[in-house]
């Protein structure tokens, strides 16, 4: 039985709440896709963001992802394990560490933003593409003047249950 939104402004006006909602129609559904072929959504996470910044020095990609660097090496080391990426010394600086997709990689991450965006159709679908283009953009801004939070640890959960 599919759940309905309140339409009663005073229920439904707390962008938190509406949040907390969506995600987890969301993250749930992303996890199991994920899953599917071997992946989480931290995993995929970063490996989205490898496949645009191929080569990425670790301490960085930590910084920019909000990851704790505990957290990160052990996603990194996550991926490596599955052949979907490499550490190299980075060339000039040999106490920096360079994170590479590998072609393997780049399959799995060709596969997985087809099931993420196959999720997010349906999570999204009562909007229309200009309406989904607007959300991503003002998601975007909030982020940016979103107060801080300290980094995502690896305790915490990716895999679809609530927090």
């Amino acid at each position: 039985m599919a759940e309905t939104v309140s339409t009663d402004l005073e229920v439904a006006e707390f962008a938190g709440q509406l949040f907390f909602r969506l995600w987890r129609a969301s993250h749930t559904r992303t996890a199991e896709a994920l899953g599917s072929i071997g992946l989480t959504p931290a995993l995929f996470s970063l490996l989205n963001v490898l496949g645009a910044r191929d080569g990425a020095i670790q301490q960085q990609l930590s910084s920019d992802m909000g990851i704790d660097p505990s957290a990160m090496v052990k996603l990194i080391d996550e991926l490596e394990s599955a052949g979907l990426a490499e550490r190299r010394r980075r060339p000039g600086d040999r106490r920096a560490w360079e994170v590479a997709i590998t072609p393997k990689g780049r399959r799995s991450l060709k596969r997985a933003r087809q099931l993420v965006a196959e999720v997010e159709g349906e999570v999204l679908g009562g909007l229309g593409a200009a309406d989904r283009r607007q959300l991503l953009t003002l998601l975007r801004r909030a982020l940016v003047s979103a107060p801080p939070q300290p980094p995502w640890r690896s305790g915490e959960p990716d895999d679809g249950s609530p927090i």
